[in-house]
């Protein structure tokens, strides 16, 4: 039976208290349909990113939004990694929105098979890991961790699923989720893809959970400012058979909290100014704006005259609302002005 170590700190309590706050304040937001396809697909690129740069894909962010857009059909393994990784995030947003994410054993095989596929033999991508790994470091090639031997791997997996699902009703998520996501990392169930795997599981489960930020949340993009830090506070040193009674997962869970609270701040200052209320709230005819944006990519005041019967300072005016409102930019001068829907940047 697995039953992790940890302290309710003072820090926990109070980072605890945080995220649920500004959890709740995200979650009051409400944007057009448009818009929020647009804030997933920027959160997408950047998990993506961040993610696989973790495990040492070198694809810049600007590289990886290019190739999540074109879609080039002769790809590299670094190009595949990032693609796997956004299709495993839409796979698991539409269960999400289906109602059907419940974190199995089964839905993380699935995770890892979506992730690694194409990159591995069949005989290792979805399935458990049959032989014995050696985690180094990276920098010296010195052996820094031993994982439980491949024959325990099933039945430590199962314990830590059946750990979830008896206690969710009664610890808190944000632990739940954090015991989850550094025991896996022990546990190092897979040959590969170990670590996309687990944030993503961990990601979902926050979601299933109650956290659900997740089709704008990025929490990976916080783990790859520091890599090296993220692997000393998930990771361990030694034989996991000699530490396996004496792993205790108070500083990472202070940590994996520091994240999350650094990525719900990144969100909350990028995100559009769109709430409800009269000054904000978004016309019919501001919609038409950003549908039209959404088909053909941009729009001139001229395009805008054919789908409304408003004057031609009143269009300006609603140019300018949604420009303020964070959703559109103004591109080119004078007759050469368009408009475009608003990227995010970091």
């Amino acid at each position: 039976m697995f039953k992790p170590k940890y302290q309710i700190t003072d820090k926990l309590l109070n980072q605890i208290k945080q995220i649920n706050k500004l959890v709740i304040e995200l979650n009051q937001r409400r944007f057009p349909d448009v818009v929020l396809v647009e804030l997933e697909k920027n959160a997408r690129e950047i998990s993506s990113f961040a993610s696989t740069s973790i495990e040492g894909n070198p694809l810049p962010l600007t590289e990886v939004k290019k190739i999540l857009k074109s879609k080039p059909k002769y790809i590299r393994d670094s190009e595949k990694e990032v693609i796997n990784y956004n299709k495993a995030l839409i796979s698991l947003n539409k269960k999400l929105r289906l109602k059907d994410s419940k974190l199995t054993l089964n839905l993380i095989l699935n995770i890892q098979r979506q992730v690694t596929q194409d990159l591995l033999p069949i005989s290792q991508f979805g399935y458990f890991r049959k032989h014995p790994v050696i985690i180094r470091d990276p920098k010296t090639g010195k052996t820094i961790f031993l994982p439980p031997d491949y024959k325990d791997v099933n039945k430590l997996m199962a314990e830590l699923v059946g750990f979830l699902q008896i206690n969710k009703r009664t610890i808190d998520p944000l632990i739940i989720a954090g015991i989850f996501h550094k025991q896996m990392v022990i546990i190092h169930p897979f040959m590969d893809g170990n670590g996309r795997t687990t944030r993503l599981a961990t990601k979902l489960l926050l979601a299933e959970l109650g956290l659900n930020t997740f089709n704008l949340f990025s929490f990976e993009n916080y783990y790859n400012k520091n890599v090296t830090k993220y692997f000393k506070f998930v990771g361990e040193q030694g034989s996991y058979y000699d530490l396996v009674n004496k792993i205790d997962f108070t500083q990472w869970l202070e940590y994996f909290c520091e994240g999350i609270i650094d990525e719900l701040l990144r969100i909350q200052k990028l995100l559009p100014k769109v709430s409800i209320n009269p000054q904000t709230e978004l016309k019919s005819h501001h919609k038409k704006i950003l549908k039209f944006i959404d088909k053909n990519n941009f729009i001139t005041d001229k395009d805008y005259s054919k789908l409304v019967k408003r004057a031609k300072a009143t269009r300006a005016l609603d140019f300018q609302k949604l420009i303020s409102l964070g959703l559109i930019d103004r591109k080119g001068k004078g007759k050469s002005t368009y408009y475009i829907l608003k990227e995010i940047k970091e």
